[in-house]
Order: structure tokens, then C-alpha cells, then sequence
């Protein structure tokens, strides 16, 4: 009898101690979460100036004069695609989200294409695939992590594209919805091709006020578009990783709801067995006090 009360105390300790881990986790989850979202929200208005300035260059000059890349046939280069999941664990079907929804775009592309991995747990599916993979990158753990990950990649596939071995450049990432719900999606960041450019010409500027070029339009316009590459990598990375922390966040929650009701099923037992336990000894005091008083009664 006190072996088993041993055990479940130790069965009640353990999911306690393993309560706390889950509920630390959450915090730094919501925490991360935090700081991700507020970053994007910066962004989304700094990407809104960049586009604009885009907008007048194209707008004060034909697009076709902007070709930043000679024109290639699709199938004198490859593809590339970066794939973004994460590290750790705990996050659900985060990494195999992503994962399969980048192996089922990338087939229907023509020729082989040249892939990297943001996070060892998506390598590990995408060379599960047969997929061959250029090199890993490690998924960065802050804000301030991003930047150096969003210039190696720049520098990779710059130099790559720049060499014509690439024709078309993809990001493929999760993005957060609401609460905890997220859609995996992909955007085409190379070439900055006549359609690009269009689209951004047609952007209305925002007041009355017409503005000017300065400093040339070709630096300018250069400058832009290096702002333009990097929000747009910085961007897939954050929301990527405010999807991952989201995840990570429902999972928690799950598994706290989970050890409460175990913690509530083993000290139902426990109380059980401890009142079963109290009950037996009392009715052994009661039985043995019974057995000294009989023979004074008879006698």
C-alpha cells in the first residue's frame, strides 16, 4: 500500500515539475510572439516608404529601362528557394507544414532547383523528400539575429543569380493569421522583372504633393532595390518566426491542459488510496479494541 502512494506522490511531482517547464515555455512563447509581431509592424511601414520611392523612379522613367537582369530563358538557369522552419521542437506541424507545401510547388517548376534550409528540423523533412539541400542556416533567436541571416542569404543568391546559374529566386515561409493559426505561402523575390516594375509604378502616391528624385535616379533606384531585397527576406523570417512561436504557444497550452487533468486523475488516486489506507487502519484499531474488551464482557 505505501509503495503505490510512493509511486503516485512521485507520479504527482513529476507532472508538477513538468507543469512548470510547460508554463516557462509559454511565457517566453507569448514573449517571442511579443516582440516579432512589433518588429513586423515597423516593417510593414518601412516597406510601405520603400515601395513608394520604387514607385516614383519607375514612374519618372519608363520600366522596361529598369531591367536589372538581362532577360533568360527559364531553362538556361535553375530555381532557388529558401525554405524557412525552425530548430527546436514542440511545435507542432510547423516544419511539415512548410515543408510540404515547398516540395509540392517547387515540382511543379521546371529543372532542379538549388535550396537552402532555415532550421535543422525542415532540413531534416526536405532531405526526408530526396530533396537535395545547398547548405542549412540557423534560425535566428531574436530580432536583432535576423539581419545577419537575411545577408548570407543576399549574398548567396545575389551571387548565384548574378552568375545567370539562377532565373527565378522563392521564399517559402509560414504566416501567422490570428491566434494561433498559420498559412504557409511563397513569394517570388527574383527577377525584378517588367511586371514588378509595373505594379509598383501603378502604386498612387499618398498625397497632393508630387516628390523629386534626388541624388540621381539610377543610384537612387539601386539603393532601393538592395532596401527592397532585404525587407522582404527580413519580413518572411520575422513572420516565420512569429508563426513558429505561435505554434510552439498552442502546443504548450495543449499539453498544459493535458497535465492538469493528469495531475487531477493522480491526486483523485492518491486521496483515494490515502482514505482507503486511514480506513483500514482504523477498522484494525476498532477490530483489535474490540477483541480486548470481548473476553472482559464473557468473563
Amino acid at each position: 500500500m505505501s509503495d503505490t502512494m510512493v509511486s503516485l506522490r512521485r507520479k504527482i511531482n513529476s507532472a508538477s515539475d513538468l507543469r512548470s517547464v510547460v508554463r516557462t515555455m509559454k511565457a517566453l512563447a507569448a514573449s517571442d510572439i511579443g516582440q516579432y509581431e512589433q518588429s513586423l509592424r515597423a516593417l510593414g511601414d518601412y516597406y510601405r516608404s520603400v515601395a513608394l520611392g520604387l514607385s516614383i523612379c519607375f514612374q519618372k522613367n519608363p520600366p522596361n529601362v529598369w531591367i536589372t537582369r538581362s532577360k533568360r530563358r527559364i531553362d538556361e538557369g535553375r530555381v532557388g528557394a529558401v525554405v524557412f522552419g525552425s530548430d527546436q521542437g514542440l511545435v507542432g506541424r510547423f516544419n511539415e507544414v512548410i515543408a510540404d507545401y515547398a516540395l509540392n510547388a517547387l515540382a511543379t517548376l521546371p529543372g532542379k532547383p538549388y535550396v537552402w534550409a532555415v532550421g535543422e528540423r525542415v532540413h531534416a523533412r526536405l532531405v526526408d523528400a530526396n530533396l537535395p539541400l545547398i547548405s542549412t542556416f540557423n534560425v535566428p533567436n531574436s530580432v536583432k539575429a535576423i539581419t545577419p541571416l537575411v545577408g548570407q542569404i543576399l549574398v548567396e543568391s545575389e551571387m548565384r543569380y548574378s552568375e545567370g546559374e539562377l532565373t527565378e529566386f522563392y521564399l517559402f515561409y509560414n504566416r501567422p493569421t490570428s491566434g494561433a493559426i498559420y498559412e504557409p505561402i511563397q513569394l517570388r523575390l527574383l527577377p525584378l522583372d517588367e511586371t514588378w516594375q509595373r505594379e509598383l509604378a501603378e502604386l498612387p502616391w499618398p498625397t497632393k504633393k508630387l516628390p523629386e528624385v534626388m541624388g540621381g535616379t539610377i543610384n537612387t533606384l539601386r539603393a532601393l532595390i538592395r532596401e527592397y531585397l532585404f525587407v522582404s527576406l527580413f519580413r518572411a523570417c520575422a513572420e516565420s518566426l512569429a508563426s513558429e512561436n505561435a505554434s510552439r504557444l498552442a502546443a504548450m497550452q495543449r499539453a498544459d491542459k493535458n497535465i492538469n487533468e493528469l495531475l487531477e486523475n493522480l491526486n483523485r488516486s492518491f486521496h483515494r488510496l490515502r482514505q482507503s489506507g486511514i480506513d483500514e487502519e482504523l477498522f484494525d484499531v476498532i477490530s483489535g479494541f474490540e477483541a480486548l474488551v470481548e473476553p472482559r464482557v464473557l468473563g
